[in-house]
């Protein structure tokens, strides 16, 4: 099983910014790609960036040149700094990741979710 612990969220003024971190741990053997993404009240869950094992990644265009991914020395951390903030990102931010558990089954997991609220 494995589990995500995500942090960092709140409330921030448009132009602030923001670092979200998280972390797995559980019975992984490899981390395939890392990602948050982001679910607005009414909206569906959209993707915000991705970071592969290779380090590539995606950003959603709304976002890019705003945020930027990353992963920490230990592999199984990933960071999202927020500069920039507009009100439009106000959201509750899920941290994702897929990869490879000790029972050689391929894994999907869910971070709990964080608040970050950007007022205008």
């Amino acid at each position: 099983q494995v589990q995500l612990v995500e942090s960092g969220g709140g409330l921030v003024q448009a132009g602030g910014s923001l670092r979200l971190s998280c972390a797995a741990s559980g019975s992984i053997v490899s981390i395939n790609a890392m990602g948050w993404y982001r679910q607005a009240p009414g909206k569906q869950r959209e993707l915000v960036a991705t970071i592969t094992s290779t380090g590539s990644t995606n950003y959603l265009d709304s976002v890019k040149g705003r945020f930027t991914i990353s992963r920490g020395n230990a592999k199984n951390t990933v960071y999202l700094q927020m500069n920039s903030l507009k009100p439009e990102d106000t959201a509750v931010y899920y941290c994702h990741t897929a990869g490879i558990a000790t029972t050689g089954i391929l894994f999907r997991s869910w971070g709990q979710g964080t608040q970050v609220t950007v007022s205008s």
